[in-house]
């Protein structure tokens, strides 16, 4: 299983968000460079890395940012904010990203999807992001009416190399993962699934692995990091 430690960056520095509310932002010291090597260092081979900017505004003022931390050739990075081109896309894969993350875009035009996975072979990951079983867009932001577990069904033909699954309401609050409704989804269909939001601890992370869910793919962890809840040495032992 992949652990998946993640970055949030807006306007150039490295936050957290509460349930995807930027009304309630936490700021870390560390640069999202600083932190990415330091992971790198600790032996994690893949970050998930979200720029909070592109996907509220669409704006790249984070770009050179991203192009830095995407030449450390030790890590696979995962990205996704506000992708909405094809040519975006290739920028991103281009700098060196092993998947780029679509959202808003994809799941709003199923073309857009199945060309960006056409054209990119197991480079296209797809953010599916829950508020109370119903899919949220928009940097969170926009609610549908769209059902989770009925959008997975369109898309169960189309190549997509892995499932981001975020429960909103655990998000950033450390309450543990959100297991039933993660790995519900996940038996719907063959696609890896990765769970994000909620982790608290080493325990989590272990509880997950140990259990062995036959399509969860790996598991993201963010806040319970940057606020000490898990000792980021320890967490790279488990590895």
């Amino acid at each position: 299983m992949i652990i998946f430690p993640a970055i949030d960056i807006k306007g150039g520095k490295c936050v957290r968000l509460l349930k995807g509310d930027f009304n309630k932002i936490t700021q870390y010291e560390k640069t999202p460079l600083e932190q990415a090597n330091e992971f790198s260092d600790l032996g994690f081979n893949n970050i998930h890395l979200v720029d909070l900017d592109g996907a509220l505004t669409s704006n790249q003022l984070n770009e050179k940012i991203i192009e830095k931390i995407s030449k450390n050739k030790k890590i696979k990075i995962q990205i996704g904010g506000g992708v909405r081109s094809i040519e975006r896309i290739r920028k991103l894969l281009n700098f060196g990203v092993d998947k780029v993350i679509l959202g808003t875009a994809a799941i709003k035009n199923l073309q857009f999807l199945e060309e960006a996975c056409n054209k990119f072979n197991n480079k296209i990951a797809l953010a599916i992001d829950v508020r109370n079983g119903f899919i949220a867009l928009s940097g969170w932001k926009k609610q549908t009416n769209i059902l989770a577990l009925d959008f997975v069904k369109k898309i169960e033909k189309i190549k997509v190399s892995r499932i981001v699954y975020t429960d909103i309401n655990k998000d950033g609050t450390k309450s543990g993962p959100n297991l039933k409704d993660t790995t519900q989804l996940s038996n719907l269909i063959k696609i890896p699934v990765v769970i994000s939001g909620g982790i608290s601890s080493i325990a989590d992370i272990i509880n997950i692995k140990e259990k062995k869910y036959s399509n969860i793919e790996g598991v993201i962890v963010g806040k319970a990091i940057y606020d000490g809840n898990i000792d980021i040495r320890e967490l790279s032992r488990t590895l």
